[in-house]
């Protein structure tokens, strides 16, 4: 198969899924739906695996750095209310490890590795990258923390979102992508931003449905 099928393929499967859970989840079959969240994830990362022009090791470190600093600030803030403050998760996240889902740190690696290659279409300065994609995760949570009650997602204390959440985001979502970029891999760039766009879409449209 050809590099621009596979490319084809998942940019329409990418769209297929993300169109069908905004119908699913305003249908009557929304608790069913919403409960397929870490399934969709995990799509997300094997169309990033699928396209990626090499899966090795480096890879591997690559993509695990933002799924451990994802981890641990998760841990720290849902154990500790550290770093973004005091929350809890829900259900539609799927299996936990000390209160933090599994696939929340996927989402962490999935946003770092998307927002990175977004930030290099704009400039080739490190620097400057950890800032865009600091700016890019940090603009998507506030948009995620609308909905994400109303999801079973996760919740803060007193239904308040505190302001170090976003700071925290911005701060940890940068210094993630300056190790991560340390161990460069190749990814696709198109199946990217379209993983982005369709996170970005899925969540704006729920903030007027």
């Amino acid at each position: 198969m050809t590099p621009k099928l596979k490319i084809s393929i998942s940019t329409f499967l990418i769209w297929l899924f993300n169109i069908s859970g905004i119908i699913g989840i305003v249908s009557p079959y929304s608790d069913w739906f919403l409960s397929l969240t870490p399934l969709n994830l995990g799509l997300y990362l094997l169309f990033i695996l699928w396209n990626a022009k090499e899966i090795n090791l480096n890879f591997l470190i690559a993509f695990l750095i933002p799924f451990t600093i994802g981890f641990v600030t998760e841990f720290l803030g849902v154990n500790y209310g550290l770093i973004f403050g005091s929350y809890a998760y829900g259900e539609n996240l799927g299996y936990k490890v000390g209160g933090v889902p599994l696939m929340i740190c996927v989402n962490w690696a999935v946003l770092v590795i998307t927002s990175s290659d977004i930030s290099a279409l704009l400039t080739k300065n490190p620097w400057l990258r950890a800032v865009l994609v600091g700016l890019l995760m940090t603009g998507l949570d506030a948009v995620i923390e609308v909905t994400a009650p109303r999801f079973d997602f996760w919740e803060f204390e007193n239904a308040v979102v505190p302001f170090q959440n976003y700071v925290g985001w911005f701060v940890i979502s940068s210094i993630a992508y300056l190790i991560f970029q340390r161990f460069p891999i190749k990814t696709n760039t198109t199946v990217s931003i379209h993983i982005f766009l369709a996170i970005s879409i899925f969540f704006l449209t729920f903030l007027f449905i």
